[in-house]
C-alpha cells in the first residue's frame, strides 16, 4: 500500500504535459499487451489490468488540476 501512495505522490508532481506524454506512452503499452493476448504470448495477463488503472490514474489526475486550474476538459 506505501508503495502506491508514493507513487500517487510522484504522478501529482508531474505537469499535465508530463501527464499526457505517459498516458500515450501506457496507451501504446496497452496496444502491445492486447496484441501479446491475441497471439498467445503474453507472459501475465494481468498486466493489461494494471495498464489501464494506470492510465485511469492519470486521466483522473488530469481531471483534478484541471478543477484545481479551473479549465475543465470536455
Amino acid at each position: 500500500m506505501e508503495a502506491r501512495g508514493v507513487h500517487l505522490r510522484n504522478l501529482r508532481n508531474l505537469t499535465p504535459e508530463e501527464l499526457e506524454a505517459k498516458a500515450k506512452e501506457l496507451k501504446k503499452d496497452l496496444f502491445n499487451l492486447r496484441f501479446q493476448l491475441v497471439s498467445g504470448r503474453i507472459e501475465s495477463p494481468a498486466n493489461i489490468q494494471r495498464t489501464r488503472r494506470e492510465i485511469a490514474r492519470i486521466k483522473t489526475i488530469l481531471g483534478q488540476k484541471a478543477v484545481e486550474k479551473g479549465t475543465v476538459r470536455t
